[in-house]
């Protein structure tokens, strides 16, 4: 039942996308199945499901699909598409390592499947059920799927945001444990 990359129990994704024809016509442009990487010994697994390389995208003369698979072509997509937008989902193993991390972006982060805390740096780790969302503000988190027995599956949208500064310090991207595994991003330049 599984997805070729897939390394989890979930159901399957396919991803449609839209377009026009030469009427000006919604059709269906394309549907593919999920193209998994797996991630920390198959603890994880992301699927990118579509990026912009600018904003607002450029729809015309698909000029945004060109970019997408440019940009998937290309291997050095790192979690945030500089000036651009990233929608990917993450599968998370029973009991998966916590990445600590930060990246330079604006994320809505939405539970499609089970149940997953998101971890901050002060305060309680806070218990995301199917259907919560997490608006992540280029702040230092982690996900943690503390199922004994269930994957938990979450959507991600980043967009690249303009530099965050706190107290005098500018923030910038902190892959943590995944430095040197994951591609940096490269938009706190």
């Amino acid at each position: 039942m599984s997805n070729p990359g897939q390394i989890s129990p979930l159901r399957p994704v396919t991803r449609h996308v839209t377009g026009h024809n030469a009427a000006g016509k919604a059709i269906i442009h394309a549907s593919s199945p999920g193209e998994w990487k797996s991630f920390e010994a198959k603890d994880m697994a992301f699927d990118v499901v579509y990026t912009t390389s600018q904003f607002p995208a450029d729809l015309n003369n698909d000029a945004d699909l060109a970019a997408h698979e440019q940009v998937v072509q290309s291997d050095q997509l790192g979690l945030v598409n500089p000036r651009g937008t990233v929608c990917r989902i993450v599968d998370f193993a029973p009991n998966n390592k916590c990445i600590v991390h930060r990246t330079q972006s604006l994320d809505y982060g939405i539970v499609l499947e089970g149940e997953i805390e998101m971890l901050v740096e002060e305060g309680e780790p806070v218990r995301m059920k199917r259907g919560d969302i997490a608006i992540q503000r280029a702040t230092m988190h982690g996900w943690h799927n503390t199922s004994d027995t269930e994957w938990a599956r979450m959507v991600f949208v980043l967009q690249d945001c303009q530099p965050l500064t706190v107290g005098g310090t500018t923030m910038k991207e902190e892959l943590g444990i995944a430095t040197g595994v994951l591609n940096p991003s490269g938009n706190d330049q």
